[in-house]
């Protein structure tokens, strides 16, 4: 038997390793269909992605581990509505920033009602505060509309078209909130 050649050169064998991993498209079938153990393959593969990008978005590791859960949670339903959505990676992304968008709609309007029942006394001295802020001190500053598009876009990677398109925003408005995001950060970092 020949061994594999790739353009003359020997291909190596795959490892034990990889060639016992279940693929990716055998696990979403196996989630769909509700076994816990692929389920928890794609957990134990996707949960620090998933994770990573929560934690951008809501700036709270509480509120990150909470949208994990929500997501893995809800995988099975949404995996059914995968089928050819393109690369899985960017996809889970695009559910988890989702399922963290409506975790911070939901936590505002909870503080909302909070803080109108219970209304905290303000801090004179706050307006005085000219101590140098860090970067993610400053990103919790931004508005939430402007920390969304700037972490999706900076820090995920997406386009202004698909930020658009998961935001429900026009791409001028994208690029729009970027420029501000960017713009207050250097105020607030105090690089001109």
């Amino acid at each position: 038997m020949m061994p594999d050649t790739m353009g003359g050169r020997p291909v190596p064998a795959a490892s034990a390793a990889a060639r016992s991993a279940p693929r990716l498209d055998d696990l979403v079938a196996r989630t769909t269909r509700g076994d816990p153990q692929a389920l928890a393959a794609l957990f134990e593969t996707y949960g620090p992605l998933v994770h990573r990008t929560a934690l951008c978005l809501t700036l709270s590791a509480d509120d990150a581990d909470d949208v994990v859960q929500d997501v893995f949670i809800g995988l099975p339903e949404a995996l059914a509505r995968y089928v050819d959505r393109g690369a899985f990676e960017p996809w889970l992304r695009t559910v988890t920033s989702r399922v963290a968008l409506m975790k911070m709609r939901l936590t505002r309007r909870h503080d909302a009602a909070h803080a109108s029942i219970h209304p905290e006394p303000a801090d004179p001295r706050a307006d005085h505060i000219a101590e140098r802020l860090s970067v993610l001190d400053a990103l919790g500053r931004l508005s939430e509309e402007q920390r969304i598009v700037f972490l999706l876009k900076v820090v995920e990677g997406y386009t202004h078209e698909e930020i658009a398109r998961q935001l429900g925003i026009r791409r001028g408005t994208s690029e729009v909130r970027l420029f501000r995001a960017i713009r207050q950060l250097r105020e607030l970092l105090g690089r001109d």
